[in-house]
């Protein structure tokens, strides 16, 4: 796929996916979805990929600032909400498990973790794509807003379910009921944030974060144990146990159990297979 609105590139297995409209505060389009989906779809399947990065242009000065105005104003027009994508779309992270597939849900049947680099401001969408990723690491002073209260619009994309499994009922009432904007700062507060970073320092902080991700964790475990953790919200504890239970004896099988056994005997990086 030819790549207009994004950017695609890979460092010692780590897989950087930029949003890259800067003239526009790298606003997400139809397009940029489109892309965006393609990509994951290839990192996902590509085993040279262990760890996926997603971060704005910093000509962009944002993150993501929202849905670019064109397409809300798209919207007023037809009447109806159009996410501007085509019947083929990709689908990654789809076939996985029922629960994740879905807009913006498929990000937890993508079988390695995702990292989003917040370098600015997130807004609607932009806020929706750090939540559905597993780990957040933001600057300094970045402004953050669901957005959707000024438009008419409802908790976008799922956020009304996520939020208040990263930050509790009482942060993300707050963050939904409101659409204020908060600061970094405060979303470090809440629990939103992994990580705050001085903004000159961001994507060193995640990519040595990501390479040593990439290196010291088996793929298949950082696989299985992302979709643990997301099936796992729907789970009671009894069958949460019993699910572990059976990727272990599964798991235990692996070339990569045994190859993880061996290199820390010989105080070495693994040779994971995948």
């Amino acid at each position: 796929m030819e790549l207009k609105a994004t950017r695609y590139e890979i460092d010692e297995g780590v897989a950087v996916v930029t949003l890259a409209r800067p003239k526009r505060r790298n606003a997400w389009t139809g397009r940029m979805h489109t892309e965006y989906r393609w990509i994951l779809d290839q990192a996902d399947k590509d085993p040279s990929v262990r760890v996926i990065v997603v971060t704005g242009d910093p000509e962009g000065q944002a993150f993501c600032a929202g849905a670019d105005l064109g397409a809300l104003d798209g919207h007023a027009e037809k009447g109806r909400y159009d996410p501007g994508t085509p019947q083929d779309i990709a689908n990654p992270g789809y076939g996985v498990d029922p629960a994740f597939d879905a807009t913006f849900a498929y990000h937890f049947g993508v079988g390695k973790p995702i990292i989003a680099a917040i370098n600015g401001a997130a807004a609607g969408v932009g806020l929706v794509l750090a939540a559905f990723a597993d780990l957040r690491f933001a600057v300094t002073g970045a402004k953050f807003t669901a957005a959707h209260g000024r438009f008419n619009f409802p908790a976008e994309f799922g956020l009304s379910w996520v939020l208040p499994r990263i930050v509790g009922l009482s942060h993300a009432n707050d963050i939904l009921l409101s659409s204020r904007v908060f600061t970094s700062e405060e979303a470090m507060a809440m629990g939103f944030l992994n990580r705050l970073v001085a903004p000159g320092d961001l994507m060193g902080e995640v990519m040595t974060y990501a390479k040593t991700l990439a290196v010291g964790v088996a793929p298949g475990s950082a696989r299985e144990t992302k979709r643990q953790i997301y099936r796992d919200l729907h789970r009671d504890a009894a069958n949460s146990v019993r699910a572990a239970e059976a990727l272990l004896e599964e798991m235990i099988k692996a070339p990569d159990y045994r190859e993880g056994i061996k290199a820390w005997g010989e105080k070495r990086p693994a040779n994971w297979t995948g």
